[in-house]
C-alpha cells in the first residue's frame, strides 16, 4: 500500500515538473525559434501562456492535495459539525472559512467539488469556491502592499468580494438546481485500499484532470493579450461605468492569480479606483482558466451559468462598494 502511494505521488510530482519544464522551455526556447520566422506575436503568446501555467500549477497542486485530503481523510461527521445544516446559514460560514484559508482560484475548484461529493450543500461549497481566493489573508496583505497608504482599498476589496461570494451562495439556494452539477467521476475508496492509497489515487486523478483545463484557459488568456492592443483599453478610461465594466472583462481574460492581481490593478493608474476595485474583485472569481476548471469539474452548462451570474454580481458589488468607500 505504501509503495503504491509513493508511486502515485511520484507520478503527480512528475506531472508538476513536466508542466514547469514545458513552460520554461517555451519561455527560453520558443522566442528564439519563432524569431527566425519573424513572428513576434507568437513569441509573446508563448510567453504569456507559459507564465499563466507556471503561475497556476503550484496553487492547482495545493488545491488537489486539499481536495484529496477532504475526500479520503476527513470523516463526514467533521464536515457536519463545521457547517450549519441550514444552507442559508451555512453560506456565510463557508465564506468566512474561505477568508481564513490562503489559496488561489485554481485551488478552490477541486476543493469545492470534493466538498459537494462529501455531502456539503452546494451553496456553501460554491461560496467557499469564490471566497477562498478573493479575501484570504495573503491576498489582503498583497493588496495593502500594492496600494500603500490606502487601507480603504483593502477594506473595499474585502467587503465587495465577501458580499459577492455570499450573494452567489444565497442565489444558488434560491435558484440553483442539483442537475446543473455534473461532477466528474473519481476513484472511490474501497475496503481493500487504505486511506493513504485512496488519497494518492484521488490526488492523481484531480491534478491530471484539472491540469488540462488550466492549460486551455491559459491559452485563451494569452490569445486575448496578443489580439487586443493597450490603446483600445485606454479609450474607455474616461467613462466611470464603462471603465468598471471594461476592467471587469479585462480581469476575466488576463487570468492573473489573486495573489498578484493587486499589483496589476495598481499599475492601471489611468482608471478610477472603483474600476481597479472591479478588476480585483472579478478576477479571483471569474477568469478564463477558472471557467475552464469549473467546466471540467462541474460541467460546461454549470460553468456558463455560474460564471455569468458571478461576473454580474461582482461588477455590481464593486460599483456599490467603490462608490461608498472610495
Amino acid at each position: 500500500m505504501l509503495g503504491r502511494f509513493v508511486r502515485v505521488c511520484l507520478d503527480v510530482a512528475g506531472g508538476v515538473l513536466a508542466l514547469t519544464l514545458i513552460g520554461g522551455i517555451v519561455v527560453l526556447v520558443a522566442p528564439s525559434v519563432l524569431a527566425r520566422f519573424e513572428q513576434p506575436a507568437l513569441q509573446a503568446w508563448c510567453t504569456v501562456l507559459a507564465a499563466v501555467v507556471i503561475q497556476g500549477v503550484p496553487f492547482l497542486l495545493l488545491g488537489t492535495v486539499v481536495s484529496a485530503a477532504v475526500t479520503t481523510l476527513v470523516p463526514d461527521r467533521v464536515l457536519a459539525r463545521v457547517l450549519p445544516a441550514n444552507p442559508v446559514l451555512a453560506v456565510p460560514v463557508a465564506g468566512a472559512a474561505g477568508a481564513l484559508l490562503p489559496g488561489c482560484e485554481c485551488a478552490s475548484v477541486p476543493v469545492a467539488g470534493s466538498l459537494i461529493r462529501r455531502g456539503v450543500a452546494p451553496a456553501a461549497a460554491l461560496t467557499f469556491l469564490l471566497a477562498a481566493p478573493a479575501v484570504n489573508p495573503v491576498v489582503l496583505v498583497a493588496t495593502s502592499i500594492a496600494f500603500p497608504g490606502r487601507p480603504e482599498m483593502v477594506l473595499a476589496r474585502l467587503v465587495a468580494s465577501f458580499a459577492t461570494s455570499v450573494a452567489m451562495g444565497w442565489l444558488w439556494t434560491r435558484l440553483g438546481r442539483t442537475d446543473w452539477l455534473r461532477l466528474t467521476d473519481r476513484p472511490q475508496p474501497t475496503a481493500h485500499r487504505g486511506r493513504l492509497d485512496a488519497f494518492a489515487q484521488a490526488l492523481q486523478h484531480d491534478f491530471l484532470h484539472a491540469g488540462g483545463f488550466l492549460v486551455l484557459g491559459a491559452a485563451a488568456a494569452a490569445t486575448f493579450n496578443i489580439a487586443v492592443p493597450p490603446s483600445a483599453l485606454e479609450s474607455f478610461a474616461g467613462s466611470p461605468w464603462l471603465s468598471v465594466l471594461l476592467l471587469g472583462v479585462l480581469a476575466v481574460v488576463l487570468s492573473i492569480c489573486s495573489e498578484a492581481d493587486a499589483f496589476v490593478a495598481a499599475s492601471l493608474s489611468g482608471f478610477s479606483a472603483t474600476a481597479r476595485l472591479a478588476f480585483m474583485v472579478v478576477g479571483p472569481m471569474v477568469d478564463l482558466k477558472l471557467i475552464a476548471l469549473q467546466a471540467g469539474t462541474f460541467g460546461r452548462a454549470f460553468a456558463l451559468r455560474f460564471s455569468t451570474a458571478t461576473f454580474a454580481s461582482a461588477v455590481l458589488a464593486s460599483a456599490l462598494v467603490g462608490g461608498w468607500l472610495l
